[in-house]
């Protein structure tokens, strides 16, 4: 099954290998994929697969994850549609997203 890839490099997610214990707990909540194990840790695979959600964040017990959750251009985009437009921007103001957003005008991209 392919998964969904959201907008390149947007994403705020973060991971401090230096911390990393390898306990693999990003792999099981991550609800797509970002994240593979090597030898002695996780590393990010597919960073813009990251849809924000922040379950890996919340998960992690070495606190080696961060993420801004519910900010990125996923978000931006749904609350668009929604009608919201007090959506966080999901990036510099020249991001190029070609999301509902960016023709309301709204907060991201904007």
């Amino acid at each position: 099954m392919e998964r969904l890839t959201y907008l390149k490099d947007v994403v705020t997610l973060k991971l401090d290998e230096s911390k990393c214990t390898g306990c693999g707990m990003c792999l099981e909540v991550c609800p797509h994929a970002v994240f593979q194990m090597n030898t002695r840790h996780v590393e990010i695979r597919d960073r813009d697969r990251c849809m924000e959600c922040g379950a890996c964040m919340r998960n992690c017990p070495a606190e080696a994850l961060s993420v801004k959750a519910g900010v990125g251009c996923a978000a931006a985009v749904i609350g668009a549609m929604l009608g919201r437009t007090d959506q966080p921007c999901c990036g510099p103001a020249d991001c190029g997203c070609s999301s509902p957003v960016k023709e309301k005008k709204a907060a991201c991209c904007g």
